[in-house]
């Protein structure tokens, strides 16, 4: 083993922030978490989110303005969280969108490759009981990823 790493800092460089507007609450602990590191290390800071499979019912995969409409508000969401940043003072933040696929698979498969962080913060998951999903997507981006992840509570 070798015994000086253990003592060189652990400093991340490309974080990535996962918001979900379905549940307001715990993203905005992890965005508050996320832009605090940034800012701490002087990090790259991704903000993104992944327009869900369940969020777009048949009627609306078949109408393309309801689509589009839907894509809109999800850019404008994480454009808003990107402004917050740079309000905040983070200089480097960049506005991810992705759609087509569960959050977990559309990060670990698309995200992931194309930002490529060293850290990925997600807040913890509220709960709801209509929801037929049991694990949290931290919980499995956390099984899942080939980098670090933090589950802010």
């Amino acid at each position: 083993m070798d015994y000086q790493s253990i003592n060189d800092p652990l400093v991340y460089r490309r974080i990535l922030l996962t918001i979900d507007e379905d549940d307001n609450e715990s993203t905005i602990k992890a965005f508050r978490f996320a832009v605090t590191l940034a800012h701490d290390y002087g990090a790259y800071l991704g903000i993104v989110s992944v327009l869900e499979n369940e969020d777009i019912n048949i009627f609306d995969s078949l109408t393309p303005a309801k689509l589009k409409e839907k894509r809109e508000e999800l850019e404008a969401a994480v454009n808003h969280y990107v402004k917050l940043a740079e309000k905040i003072g983070l200089k480097k933040v960049e506005p991810l969108v992705y759609e087509d696929g569960d959050i977990d698979d559309v990060i670990i498969d698309r995200v992931i490759p194309d930002f490529n962080p060293d850290l990925i913060v997600t807040g913890a998951d509220m709960i709801d009981p209509r929801s037929k999903i049991t694990a949290s997507v931290g919980s499995r981006l956390a099984k899942k990823a080939p980098v670090s992840v933090i589950v802010v509570r």
